[in-house]
């Protein structure tokens, strides 16, 4: 049976169409081969003879619900990403761009589970290539096996020979079954085999790791239903010019989505930063504008970061807007607050925002920051290297309040900050006299301007 498939969201038809109905993009739609339906052998009777009987079916209050055991995986950021480790049984996704560090952290990792059988699968590097950065990355481990293979059939084979506690799979875009009469890494051979490795993970318990390649748009390659298919989704980012990179996790069927892993990367590997505040704040700040530091949250973990920001004449009349790390989108919307609530004239003016470190946030927690970096460039004052700020700008010019704040000024007290800005509104429960750093209420955009500059 042929079905054609957008490669972008995953959208099903039985026809050939242009253009997608679910996502509206034109040309992504792709021809794959399925096999035939099964034929169904009639509508269920009114009076059924079902008395629950049947192979398979339980009543959902039968069914014990314990807690899921987790194979540690020996790595702290990765074990707080997955939700405390991997679960056996699990189908694992990690994507990245290419060179970003994705073969090198799950080699790692491998390596340092000893008392376990790992088998590891390549489909893009030689034995002698995985060896030489073996030895780079550290010592070996004895349960540790490499298979070159592309076959899925074989690879199978292997798995069935060796019984391994977690097998890994560098690419999936690699590697192809008999099954399905395409080239490797086309859609259907995509499709069938993660479906495949799923029902074996599933029906084995035996962990299965892969690792994704990503398209040029930034989203995993290859079509949207395998997102769907495994139960973890990882995504490993970050400036291949910058030192550090972030392990975010997508999708998680055992755990949080809002998780954060950072990882600074070094010639003999990843290393783990278990104190990101300290390396992601310069200490040469003093008396220079257009920095400002904002305590953000990703998943449960608060961090400082440091915001800057350029702002200068438009040299060509039209103004541009540049943002690195951030959402150009909220940097208009801010800067629109800024003219209309606060009274800067922005308009004809170059703004350029940069998260220094190569991160990319999305708390809305460092708007305030933003903010304050903005006008300190425009205006050239610094602001007092012993401040810190958090706080959601709304489009009224308010501040908001944001979520969990006492982990915030935890964190700014903990780094030696001596003031911290917040909203109003977090005051309601808080004790002042319980911190040894000052809390600084605002409720609109023009407090925070009186308080930083006078």
């Amino acid at each position: 049976m042929t079905m054609y498939v957008c490669d972008y969201c995953g959208y099903e038809s039985v026809k050939w169409l242009g253009k997608c109905p679910a996502c509206n993009r034109w040309g992504t739609m792709k021809e794959i081969k399925t096999p035939p339906n099964l034929p169904l052998k009639g509508r269920r009777s009114v009076s059924s003879p079902f008395k629950g009987e049947l192979e398979g079916v339980r009543l959902l209050h039968e069914i014990e619900a314990g807690s899921e055991p987790r194979m540690d995986m020996g790595d702290g950021e990765l074990n707080r990403v997955l939700g405390g480790g991997m679960v056996p049984g699990s189908l694992v996704l990690l994507g990245g761009e290419p060179g970003i560090g994705k073969s090198t952290l799950t080699l790692q990792t491998v390596l340092r589970l000893q008392g376990r059988r790992i088998l590891y699968i390549s489909g893009e590097e030689s034995a002698r290539q995985i060896k030489l950065r073996a030895d780079r990355l550290g010592p070996a481990n004895e349960g540790l096996y490499v298979l070159c293979e592309t076959s899925l059939e074989k690879i199978f084979q292997h798995i069935e020979e060796m019984q391994p506690d977690l097998v890994v799979i560098d690419s999936i875009q690699t590697i192809q079954t008999e099954t399905v009469e395409s080239s490797a890494g086309s859609l259907a051979q995509i499709r069938e085999c993660a479906a495949a490795l799923l029902r074996y993970a599933k029906s084995g318990g035996t962990s299965i790791l892969l690792i994704g390649h990503i398209n040029k748009e930034g989203s995993l390659a290859g079509p949207k239903v395998l997102e769907h298919i495994v139960d973890v989704v990882l995504q490993f980012e970050g400036d291949q010019h910058h030192l550090y990179r972030i392990l975010r996790s997508i999708k998680n069927r055992f755990g949080s989505t809002s998780e954060l892993g950072i990882y600074e990367m070094r010639h003999d590997g990843l290393r783990q930063v278990s104190n990101p505040s300290e390396l992601l704040l310069t200490d040469n700040r003093e008396g220079l504008s257009g920095v400002a530091i904002s305590c953000s949250i990703e998943g449960v973990r608060p961090f400082l970061i440091e915001t800057q920001a350029l702002v200068s004449t438009a040299a060509y009349g039209t103004a541009q807007r540049s943002t690195t790390g951030f959402d150009g989108r909220r940097l208009n919307m801010l800067l629109a607050v800024l003219e209309k609530r606060v009274g800067f004239k922005l308009a004809q003016k170059d703004v350029f925002l940069n998260i220094a470190g190569g991160l990319r946030v999305t708390d809305p927690a460092i708007d305030l920051s933003v903010v304050a970096a903005v006008l300190s460039s425009n205006g050239d004052m610094p602001i007092e290297g012993d401040i810190c700020m958090a706080g959601e700008v709304g489009l009224s010019g308010e501040i908001r309040p944001v979520s969990r704040i006492e982990q915030r000024i935890a964190e700014a007290e903990k780094l030696g900050f001596r003031r911290i800005l917040i909203p109003a509104h977090n005051m309601k429960g808080l004790n002042p006299k319980q911190y040894n750093i000052e809390l600084v209420p605002v409720r609109r955009v023009v407090e925070a301007v009186r308080e930083l500059f006078g």
